[in-house]
């Protein structure tokens, strides 16, 4: 529940979603946005691994990930992404919880995501759910501003998380 005890169901997202998730991301600068294909495929190819916050029929908030295949005790979080009129209430941690507890993710030890430096709200929902975690975070350069992006974007630094208990 939020703090204003609005009812949130806490589901897998499903293809009909995809739209949803791809105008979420739009309207919550500044987030990168992807393709609605893109949406669609981490809704449906994805879903065991994804996120959907909703109350009702509207879409509260989406999380994207996906077991890194070269390590599959690593569940590589893609996007967070919370609506504006539920921000503020631990609706991501929440998320965040209820994704790391499904089946599909009970050989999980380790989260990582990537986060640019300017990325306040992101750093610090990774340490609040690492320092929930007990977990350690180890910090390094993952796309650098100049070598991945051309100038265009600003590095993305890799956070891993865990080992989480």
């Amino acid at each position: 529940m939020l703090q204003d005890d609005s009812p949130v169901e806490f589901v897998p997202p499903a293809s009909d979603d995809g739209f949803a998730v791809n105008q979420l991301i739009e309207e919550s600068p500044p987030l990168d946005t992807n393709s609605i294909y893109c949406n669609l495929l981490q809704c449906s190819h994805f879903s065991e691994t994804s996120v959907c916050a909703k109350s009702g029929s509207k879409l509260l908030g989406f999380i994207s990930g996906y077991l890194v295949p070269a390590k599959p005790d690593t569940l590589f979080i893609w996007q967070v992404v919370v609506d504006s009129s539920a921000r503020g209430r631990g609706l991501a941690l929440q998320m965040l919880n209820k994704l790391i507890s499904r089946p599909d993710c009970s050989q999980v030890k380790f989260l990582e995501t990537t986060i640019t430096p300017d990325n306040r709200a992101s750093l610090k929902l990774f340490q609040k759910f690492a320092e929930q975690k007990k977990a350690t975070v180890e910090v390094s350069e993952a796309f650098t501003k100049t070598q991945h992006f051309n100038g265009q974007h600003d590095t993305e630094l890799l956070h891993r998380i865990g080992p989480l208990t």
